[in-house]
């Protein structure tokens, strides 16, 4: 193909690519970004075939300049995309649950509090968990949790070299429940409530009645080094959801539906940093707590540190000099 065909063809992409580059480099927010991937892609391609075709300097210099320009503003972009995820992480979710305390806090006392005390009911009065779960299901975790299994918080037919399939199971099972607990906030509220409650009952009987008939050193060995980031989660999915509830049953002035839009932005950044959470919790169960060569004083600890590390994210990170309330 001759030169002045080839630009007479693709002139106008350039001069495109050429205005879109000018505002990109004037405003780093500027809109064009969904694009600018592919229309980058393209004036590469278009480059390689100029200097394969031996076309003129000038033409070749042309383009070139326009690549190493696109370069700086994709890569630009990509990091800024980076720096607010990081940003998110670092600061903005923990600042985040501070600022939603209320739903935190109700969230927090509806699960944790319920928890102890199916647990406690349990372990008081052992023929309770019967009327709780079903006998197959209790067999199952006693099966688990039996101290002479030599497995821990696994069947016995699941290899320890199986840990990675179970990391994925964990991911998608834990990510059920917690939006499960979230998206059932929109009936006002009531949905969020039965599955913190729920939850807390299943939870709860599991450890009464396991601590009851012996098998507590290795039930709380091998959760509380995950459960710190686990039961957490849960409970901050319950506030999401009570956040988007209580939109709908006390939208102020605003109309329900608006109340509700803005309610959501809130929960659903929430939800992101519980996903982050449950991401982590999978991880350890899958590759520490299963593990039976720590002794239970270091599962112990180590879980101890956790929960005091999950605390201290919550409640401090994000106070910094450039990241105010």
């Amino acid at each position: 193909m001759k030169q002045s065909l080839f630009e007479h063809r693709h002139m106008a992409e350039w001069e495109q690519f050429s205005l879109l580059l000018e505002r990109l480099e004037r405003d780093r927010n500027a809109s064009g970004m969904d694009n600018f991937p592919g229309d980058y892609r393209r004036i590469c391609q278009h480059l390689a075939l100029a200097r394969e075709r031996g076309y003129s300097s000038f033409l070749i210099d042309s383009l070139q300049q326009q690549v190493l320009r696109g370069h700086q503003q994709l890569y630009r972009h990509r990091s800024r995309l980076g720096a607010n995820v990081l940003a998110f992480i670092l600061a903005d979710f923990p600042r985040l649950v501070r600022e939603q305390w209320r739903f935190v806090l109700a969230a927090s006392l509806m699960f944790f509090a319920s928890l102890i005390g199916f647990a406690l009911l349990v372990y008081l009065f052992p023929e309770l968990i019967y009327n709780l779960l079903p006998a197959e299901q209790i067999a199952d975790m006693q099966s688990m949790y039996d101290p002479q299994a030599g497995h821990l918080g696994r069947s016995a037919d699941r290899a320890a070299s199986e840990d990675w399939v179970m990391f994925g199971y964990y991911i998608m099972h834990n990510i059920g429940i917690a939006f499960q607990t979230f998206a059932s906030g929109l009936l006002f509220g009531l949905g969020s409530v039965f599955f913190l409650f729920f939850n807390a009952m299943i939870i709860g009987a599991v450890a009464g009645h396991l601590t009851q008939i012996g098998f507590g050193q290795t039930f709380w060995s091998f959760v509380i080094g995950h459960g710190a980031f686990e039961l957490t989660a849960i409970a901050l999915a319950g506030a999401a959801g009570l956040q988007l509830g209580w939109a709908l049953i006390a939208p102020g002035r605003l109309p329900r539906a608006e109340a509700l839009r803005l309610a959501a932005r809130k929960s659903v950044l929430l939800i992101c940093g519980v996903m982050l959470f449950l991401l982590i919790a999978a991880f350890i169960e899958a590759y520490w707590s299963s593990m039976t060569t720590p002794t239970p004083l270091t599962k112990y600890l180590v879980g101890a540190a956790l929960w005091l590390l999950v605390l201290a994210y919550l409640l401090f990170a994000g106070r910094g000099r450039h990241a105010p309330e």
